[in-house]
């Protein structure tokens, strides 16, 4: 197939655009095999380059929450433009995709699809007596959604690993997620396979117990409501019998419309941003709409059930295993969000490419799956739940209560919410490492990480009030601590130019305060080094003066 063979109308003079923040522009409109871009000839105005991939509905709105209109007079014209978009917008071939195409203008410093090896990682970790890499899954046929290198406690074998994995929804075995600083692990996995029987899995028991050791206790957190469970055990599923898991108690914290992937998540998100887009409504009315979309208490939800995995593994330095149904959605979800709480490397630059790396990708977060169109598609299906948004959103309310913890600002995360839904770069291409492996995504496209990282790139996106913080940070979790993020939901709506030169004068200030600090530091030096000039010239000149010397 030909990009060509799609296009009906490939220039187009006379269009004008309407945006956000910007007066109409009268320019031409070229349509070509990966974007929508329109030109004007007056100097200052700048061109608009949308990736096809982006548009949810060409009828008027796109997954990236910004409205455009075009206003085209001819109506054969209209048409042909409209149907170009639509099919070039609803490619279903992702070699077909733009990051395929895509090649960088800069040099690449470092490869970022290497950059996260499991090798390096947990080089600590592997350094002990106590884990191992296990290739069993090399050929992802025990798991084909786990990665094909994993870490397994050095106690146990192979075949205990199949095993396991035969007794888990997908083969999603027990997988170490992180190793707190007092020994505590988190694992994830997903629900185990019952039966009607209600069998039983030594292999799977073995596992949660050697991680555990002698005479230890360890939760079972499961992100499933008691009635989920039973309507899962009606179809094979469930949880761990209590009379086989002696050594672990179970907690449920339901997340069942994350873990469900029933459609209702992505509801909520269209309902907000319908709200969001209404600039007219009374605040009364924003307000009820607002709540009755349930976005923030999703949010809540998920940062509640985060920080009592946080609790079990800091405060009773108790292992835990966290699970909900796949363990693709509201598992990640919990496990990512309860590290970014604990860990300060998860709360820098590469520490958070790095969780996202391990915690989504490499864990199988069916991405092209959930993120082909977002809550304005006109063919959404069950599969789309932005489930992967609402832990950005918990980020950013962590941040927000715990702004100088961070050494990014906001808008990294507002970069990963776009290039996970569409982008130039081929990270987030894939449901999961083997689909990746398959379309030769390390080879083919570039990584996002590789942009990111680059000097330029990165001092955009640091935090100027950023200051190193080695312990948790324990958010408030009351309805009122939780904050709507305008700066992604209303960021075609509310200009945010005024936070950006906030944010500048916050850079400078500091760098002018650095500056001054280091010129006081060299002024000290420099009088210091004069002190010792004057305190040797006195002793040269005490010895030059005295009556008993040999000099004269």
């Amino acid at each position: 197939m030909e990009f060509a063979e799609l296009i009906a109308t490939p220039k187009l003079d006379g269009v004008i655009l309407h945006s956000p923040f910007h007066e109409p522009i009268d320019g031409t409109l070229c349509v070509t095999g990966h974007h929508l871009i329109l030109s004007s000839r007056k100097e200052d105005v700048q061109e608009l380059w949308l990736l096809h991939q982006c548009i949810d509905s060409v009828e008027k709105k796109q997954n990236n929450f910004r409205i455009l209109q075009l206003d085209i007079s001819n109506t054969e014209e209209l048409l042909n433009v409209y149907a170009s978009i639509d099919r070039l917008s609803n490619l279903d071939r992702p070699e077909s995709l733009y990051p395929f195409f895509y090649r960088p203008m800069y040099n690449i410093l470092e490869d970022g699809h290497t950059l996260f090896k499991l090798e390096i990682e947990y080089a600590k970790l592997l350094a002990s007596e106590e884990w191992r890499i296990s290739h069993i899954n090399k050929n992802y046929t025990v798991c084909p959604t786990y990665s094909a290198s994993v870490i397994v406690p050095k106690s146990i074998d192979d075949d205990v690993i199949v095993a396991s994995a035969s007794f888990r929804d997908g083969g999603r075995f027990p997988l170490l997620s992180y190793r707190h600083d007092n020994g505590a692990i988190l694992l994830r996995s997903s629900q185990p396979l019952l039966t009607n029987n209600n069998r039983r899995s030594r292999a799977d028991e073995k596992i949660l117990n050697v991680i555990l050791g002698s005479g230890k206790k360890g939760y079972i957190i499961d992100t499933r409501s008691t009635n989920y469970v039973s309507h899962c055990k009606g179809k094979g599923g469930g949880t761990e019998p209590d009379a086989h898991y002696t050594q672990w108690k179970r907690v449920h914290k339901p997340l069942d419309k994350i873990a469900k992937c029933d459609g209702t998540l992505l509801d909520s998100l269209a309902k907000l941003l319908d709200a969001c887009n209404d600039t007219n409504c009374s605040f009364d009315k924003w307000m009820s709409r607002l709540e009755s979309s349930n976005w923030l208490s999703y949010v809540q939800n998920s940062l509640n059930a985060a920080c009592l995995v946080a609790q079990c593994l800091d405060q009773d330095g108790a292992s835990v295993l966290v699970h909900g149904t796949s363990g693709l959605d509201s598992t990640l979800l919990v496990t990512s969000v309860a590290q970014v709480i604990l860990n300060p490397d998860c709360r820098t630059v590469r520490g958070l490419q790095a969780l996202v790396e391990r915690e989504w990708l490499q864990a199988g977060h069916p991405f092209h799956l959930r993120h082909t169109k977002s809550c304005y598609s006109n063919s959404r299906t069950k599969s789309q739940q932005p489930t992967f948004l609402l832990f950005i959103d918990c980020i950013q309310q962590l941040y927000y209560q715990f702004p100088s913890s961070f050494e990014f600002t906001t808008q990294m995360l507002v970069l990963l919410f776009e290039h996970s839904y569409f982008s130039q770069f081929g990270t987030f291409l894939g449901n999961n490492e083997a689909e990746r492996q398959a379309m030769k995504i390390s080879k083919k496209t570039t990584s996002l990480w590789s942009y990111l990282n680059r000097p330029d790139v990165l001092t955009s996106l640091l935090n100027p009030m950023y200051e190193p913080n080695k312990t948790a940070i324990w958010p408030s979790v009351a309805p009122v601590s939780i904050v709507l993020w305008s700066g992604l939901y209303l960021r075609w709506v509310i200009n945010q130019s005024d936070y950006k030169k906030s944010l500048t004068k916050i850079q400078n200030l500091i760098d002018y305060d650095k500056n001054l600090k280091s010129k006081a530091l060299k002024l000290r030096k420099e009088l210091m080094d004069l002190q010792k000039e004057y305190e040797k010239l006195k002793v040269d000149l005490g010895e030059n003066n005295n009556p008993d010397s040999d000099s004269g």
